[in-house]
C-alpha cells in the first residue's frame, strides 16, 4: 500500500457491499455442506486490531451448525501438560463444516512469548513445530487461511479510549490489553518472527489493513471469498404445507401462564 490513507469507505456503501458479500458466504456455507469440504480460518493481530467485528460480519447469517467461531480460554492445567497443538486440534472441523478461529494456535508465538508465558524452549518448538502442523492439516484437505490484522498504534489506542469510556464495550479490555500497549515494540518484533517462519507457501498470511474497520471487513471477506473454488449449489425445492383442520385444541385460559411484562407498552 502506498502511505497515502486512502479514504473512509461511506456507511451505505458499506454496507451495501457487505450483504453482497454476506450472501455469498452463504453459498460457500452451501458449498462446503455438500462437497463435504473442511475450511479452517485463522483471525490474529494485535487487541482491538478488527479481528472481532470482523468474525462477527462473516458469521452473522451463517448456520450455526456449520459454521462455530472457536475462541479458546486460557489452557486449564491438564491442558499444559498436553502437546501445545492439542487443544486446537480436537475444534478443527469436520466434512462439511467452518471454524473461525478467534486467536489460535498463534497465541504462543505472539502474547505467550512477549508476556512470558512459555519458556524459550516451547517458543523455539512452536517455531519449528507450527509450518509441520499446518502442512499436515492442508495435506489432509483442510482449507486453510490465515488474516493478520494490522492496526497502528494511534488507533489502537484511540479504541482503547472508546471502549474505556463506553459501558457496553468495556468488557473488552482486560489488564493484559492495557499492558500489551507498553510491550508494542516487543509484539512488533515477535510478529515478524512469528511472519518469518510460518509464512509458508501451503499456508501463507494474509495481511489485512485494520485501521479503517469497514475496509477492512470487506477486503477480508472478499479475499476469502475470492481463495475459495465454491460455487452455487441449488437450494432443495421447497413447499409450504397447508395447515391440517382443527381437531378441537383449545388453548389454556391465559391467567393459567406467566407471561412477561409489556415493557415496551411504557416507552
Amino acid at each position: 500500500m502506498s502511505g497515502k490513507r486512502a479514504a473512509k469507505v461511506p456507511r451505505k456503501v458499506y454496507e451495501q457491499e457487505l450483504l453482497r458479500l454476506q450472501t455469498e458466504l452463504v453459498k460457500v456455507q452451501e458449498w462446503v455442506r455438500a462437497e463435504g469440504a473442511r475450511l479452517v480460518v485463522v483471525f490474529e493481530g494485535r487487541d482491538a486490531a478488527g479481528k472481532g467485528g470482523t468474525i462477527k460480519r462473516v458469521a452473522e447469517h451463517l448456520n450455526p451448525r456449520v459454521a462455530r467461531i472457536a475462541a479458546l480460554p486460557k489452557p486449564t492445567e491438564r491442558e499444559r501438560t498436553q502437546w501445545y497443538f492439542q487443544r486446537y486440534v480436537e475444534h478443527l472441523p469436520a466434512a462439511g463444516e467452518i471454524v473461525l478461529f478467534d486467536r489460535s494456535w498463534y497465541n504462543r508465538a505472539g502474547v505467550e512469548h512477549v508476556m512470558g508465558f512459555c519458556t524459550e524452549e516451547e517458543y523455539r518448538r512452536f517455531l519449528r513445530q507450527c509450518p509441520v502442523f499446518e502442512r499436515m492439516l492442508v495435506e489432509d484437505g483442510i482449507l486453510l487461511r490465515k488474516y493478520w490484522f494490522s492496526v497502528s498504534d494511534k488507533e489502537q489506542q484511540k479504541r482503547f479510549r472508546r471502549r474505556m469510556e463506553d459501558p457496553l464495550r468495556r468488557w473488552k479490555l482486560s489488564p493484559m490489553d492495557l499492558e500489551s500497549l507498553t510491550h508494542w515494540e516487543a509484539y512488533s518484533r515477535a510478529k515478524d518472527t512469528m511472519m518469518a517462519h510460518t509464512d509458508i507457501p501451503e499456508a501463507p498470511w494474509y495481511v489485512v489493513e485494520s485501521d479503517d474497520k469497514r475496509r477492512a471487513r470487506l477486503n477480508m471477506i472478499a479475499h476469502l471469498l475470492g481463495s475459495l473454488p465454491y460455487h452455487d449449489v441449488p437450494p432443495p425445492a421447497l413447499k409450504l404445507p397447508q395447515r391440517p383442520p382443527s381437531k378441537g385444541y383449545k388453548r389454556p385460559p391465559r391467567d393459567q401462564q406467566t407471561y412477561v411484562p409489556d415493557h415496551a407498552a411504557q416507552l
